[in-house]
């Protein structure tokens, strides 16, 4: 593993673009794909523009739980608490398996939640053990986590066929979560992704003597430059009276508003309110909730109002990649489901499937169509009406096929760069220092996950 690490890693560093540079190599691909199914270069521009738009809410989304996430994390209780738990391992072997089960167990209860709080998890492991661990691979384990996200609650493709009314419904009915979340395939791909995604990230460690990696200075800086303060107001020398932040004079009506514990208190108690009168009436997990909890929870322990809008700017920082990339990854979406390539790609599985194969082929063939189409929901509505459709011919177990896609557009974010985004902007990272890991990983996930949908 270790050799097999290093060899991805020297491709990696050499051929691999940058995050950007690779969302116009796709966009490329995708164009001269969708004009060679017969478009011309006028109409696979205007499917790249409506895919453009499409997926603006979405980058909202995943910055503000981002932002929000970042703020929350350098409140004094969570910090203090994260600097605890960093401490608990004792070695680089500890430090790894931790981080891989804890994003594993973050994820399996909501992606968004997972990607921001795995994340903050392994730099705040890089800050507590520099120079004893190797810090790409700690975030490379960590993001190696997330392969479990589409068999946890958030999973897209499971809750929409569990909803009733969903757009497949006349093809499939409604399949609850028993046959798919708590199915006995399910259980062990995630058990076996528990059990051996551990060893093989520990195994890909550098020997004890070879070089090992610390977090870079920029990660720490991100952290010195926006670190909240208590109360920023002092006693003036007599203790009588507040002064402003430079020590001259009483705090303003402006100031004190700024610097009190109300404004915080009552925005953060308002957002808990109404998510407690929303789960008590039966709402589910969504990414709207997950950000209003960040905020909620962000605002309460916060100490004030200025501290609040200092931490979630240190958020905004990181989020640049979100706000740049997502937009273009709309429009190649736009152009594979508008030219058709998506649903050529996926018949193109389904013509070689016998109703024994049709799950493990429906993994590979979402695995290929995530590359293009990294959204759970948005692949979903592009393959599922194909692969439902061969089930039906063939007799295939519904619930079994639909798994088998989730598990598939789950299994190529190892080397997808649109989910890395939000978390190598906390850790401080780029996208050529992890990806060499995450390859070798996509490869024994492959084999564990293929491997069941083939057996069971």
């Amino acid at each position: 593993m270790r050799v097999l690490s290093s060899f991805f890693t020297r491709i990696a560093e050499r051929y691999l673009p940058d995050a950007f540079v690779f969302v116009f190599l796709l966009s490329a691909l995708t164009f001269l794909l969708g004009m060679a199914q017969g478009y011309g270069p006028t109409a696979v521009a205007e499917f790249w523009g409506n895919g453009f738009f499409k997926i603006l809410t979405f980058t909202a989304q995943s910055t503000l739980v981002l932002a929000t996430g970042f703020a929350l994390a350098h409140t004094p209780f969570v910090h203090n608490a994260l600097v605890a738990f960093a401490n608990i391992p004792k070695n680089e072997v500890q430090v790894i398996i931790l981080t891989t089960l804890v994003m594993m167990a973050c994820s399996l209860f909501s992606w968004g939640f997972g990607l921001v709080a795995g994340a903050i998890v392994a730099r705040q492991m890089g800050i507590v053990h520099r120079g004893r661990i190797h810090y790409p691979l700690v975030v490379a384990a960590t993001y190696s986590g997330f392969l479990v996200w589409h068999g946890g609650y958030s999973g897209a493709i499971p809750t929409i066929i569990a909803t009733p009314g969903h757009f497949l419904e006349d093809q499939m009915g409604v399949v609850p979560v028993a046959d798919t979340l708590l199915s006995p395939t399910n259980l062990v791909i995630i058990l076996a992704l528990a059990i051996f995604i551990p060893i093989v990230n520990v195994m890909m460690r550098p020997k004890a003597d070879g070089v090992r990696q610390s977090i870079p200075d920029a990660a720490g800086e991100l952290d010195n430059d926006f670190e909240p303060s208590a109360a920023p107001s002092t006693e003036s020398a007599s203790g009588n009276h507040p002064t402003g932040p430079d020590g001259q004079g009483a705090l303003s009506p402006a100031e004190r508003m700024e610097t009190s514990r109300l404004v915080t208190l009552f925005l953060g108690a308002l957002a808990a309110l109404y998510l407690l009168s929303y789960f008590i009436g039966g709402g589910a997990v969504t990414l709207n909730t997950v950000i209003l909890s960040f905020f909620a929870l962000g605002l309460i322990l916060t100490p004030n109002a200025r501290a609040y809008s200092r931490t979630f700017q240190g958020g905004a920082k990181a989020a640049y990649g979100i706000i740049l990339q997502f937009p273009f990854y709309g429009g190649i979406m736009g152009m594979m489901v508008g030219t058709g390539l998506a649903a050529a790609l996926a018949s193109g599985f389904v013509s070689i499937s016998t109703v024994h194969t049709l799950p493990f082929w429906s993994f590979l063939g979402a695995g290929l169509v995530n590359i293009f189409v990294p959204s759970g929901g948005g692949q979903w509505a592009v393959q599922g009406p194909i692969m439902i459709t061969a089930a039906n011919e063939l007799g295939a177990n519904m619930p079994r096929v639909a798994m088998a896609v989730a598990w598939g557009e789950a299994w190529t974010n190892m080397i997808q760069p649109f989910w890395t985004l939000p978390m190598l902007a906390i850790a401080g990272l780029g996208i050529r220092d992890i990806m060499g890991y995450t390859a070798a990983v996509l490869l024994v996930s492959g084999v564990l996950i293929g491997g069941i949908l083939l057996i069971m």
